[in-house]
This record gives structure tokens, C-alpha cells and sequence, in this order.
């Protein structure tokens, strides 16, 4: 029953929605649609609502941030607790998700983009040495404090280094419900490209890409993993 669901459901909306051309996510056509995880994305971009009987209030309430991820567990000293449509459902069509950031002294949020949203940082407390850079590659930059907010545009470069004395926090808002998160890093040392596109980009000797590739890659690996 619940495969049959989805078929008609994935039909009805290859089927009957209009072309649509977007530079964001798309506007809802109905109060909610929560996200029917048990479905299979629709052409890849898209979820099928859950039965409208089966949604309850539970779907509109994410309590991951009760229990938020330690970042002395990551090898960067820092980590996201992301709430996101995979992990909260009823974000679904409503055009945004979050993520509280946290750090250990010195931790770091290397540099990324996400390529579909801007990111909203309010800092929680604690002192963050944040910024982007731009097309002109001029970088927009400086330390941040509690209380403080920053905007990174959509899918400029940018990072948060944490330059306090203990931990910091901040919370992160972007404008899509799936922005997406590209470590540069592992984007070019930790997925396969030859190594003499490496070599010539970043002028290092053989040896060296050898070295960087050889640590990425495992990395890379295990963040494509979650």
C-alpha cells in the first residue's frame, strides 16, 4: 500500500505541475507537505507529502538541539547538529533549514559553500573569526562576537574559526531546506580528480598531492557516508 502511495504520488506531480524554472526552492501550494522519507525522491529533487491523516503535530517539532553533536568528537573541533529535511520533515516546502554550530577551543568549520542557500550566523557565545570571499577574491572577514549576526551569500567560500578562550556556539539559518555543504578541501583533494589537474592549480609536487590525496580521500568517504 504504502509503494503504491508513492507511485501516485510521484505520478500526480511529474504529471501535473507545470515546467517550472527556479533559482530557489519552490513555493508551497498547500499549508505543509511533510516529507515522506519512505517515498523515493521524486526526479531526484523533490518528496512526496506524507498521507494528510498520518501528519501530527510531532512532524512540526525537531528536538535534535536538545542533545546537539560534541564537536571533541570531529577531527576539526567542530561540528553541525543540521536540521534539515532529512532530519526534520516538516521543513518540507517552507524554504529554509538550521544548524547549530558548535565548537571546542580552536575548532574550526573549514571552508565551504553551500551552493543552494545564503546562511544566517547568529552567535550563541563565544568569539568566531568568520568570513567569505568573494568573486574578486577580496575576503570579508573579521571575529564575531555573542549576540552578533553574519550573512554569508549564496555559495561564496566561507568558514568560522573559533578564537575564544572554551567553547562557542552559533545557529545557522538558510534559506533552502536542502542548501547543500562543500568542503573545498575535500572537493578537490578527496574526490578523484587527476592528480595533475592538483599538481598545476595548486603548484605542489607530485609528492605532495600524493600525500594530500591519500589523507582526504578516506575523509571524504566518510562524509559522503552521512
Amino acid at each position: 500500500m504504502a509503494a503504491l502511495f508513492c507511485f501516485a504520488a510521484s505520478f500526480l506531480m511529474t504529471s501535473l505541475s507545470p515546467l517550472q524554472v527556479s533559482c530557489s526552492d519552490r513555493d508551497p501550494l498547500h499549508d505543509f507537505c511533510v516529507a515522506d522519507l519512505h517515498c523515493p525522491l521524486l526526479n531526484n529533487n523533490d518528496y512526496s507529502c506524507k498521507p494528510y491523516p498520518n501528519v501530527t503535530i510531532d512532524d512540526f517539532v525537531f528536538s535534535g538541539l536538545l542533545t546537539p553533536l560534541d564537536p571533541s568528537q570531529s577531527t576539526s573541533g567542530a561540528i553541525a547538529t543540521p536540521g534539515d529535511v532529512n532530519t526534520f520533515p516538516g521543513l518540507h516546502t517552507q524554504g529554509f533549514s538550521f544548524a547549530q554550530l558548535d565548537f571546542v577551543e580552536r575548532g574550526l568549520i573549514s571552508p565551504h559553500t553551500h551552493p543552494r542557500a545564503s546562511e544566517f550566523v547568529y552567535i550563541l557565545h563565544g568569539d568566531l573569526y568568520a568570513g567569505f570571499v568573494d568573486a574578486g577574491n577580496r575576503v570579508f572577514a573579521r571575529v564575531y562576537h555573542a549576540g552578533e549576526v553574519m550573512i554569508f551569500p549564496r555559495g561564496l567560500i566561507h568558514w568560522q574559526l573559533n578564537v575564544g578562550r572554551g567553547r562557542a556556539s552559533a545557529l545557522a539559518v538558510l534559506n533552502s531546506e536542502k542548501p547543500g555543504f562543500q568542503i573545498i578541501s575535500l572537493s578537490m583533494f578527496g574526490s578523484s580528480i587527476a592528480d595533475e589537474v592538483l599538481e598545476k592549480t595548486f603548484r605542489l609536487e607530485a609528492e605532495t598531492v600524493d600525500r594530500l590525496v591519500k589523507f582526504f580521500t578516506p575523509i571524504a568517504e566518510v562524509v559522503k557516508g552521512n
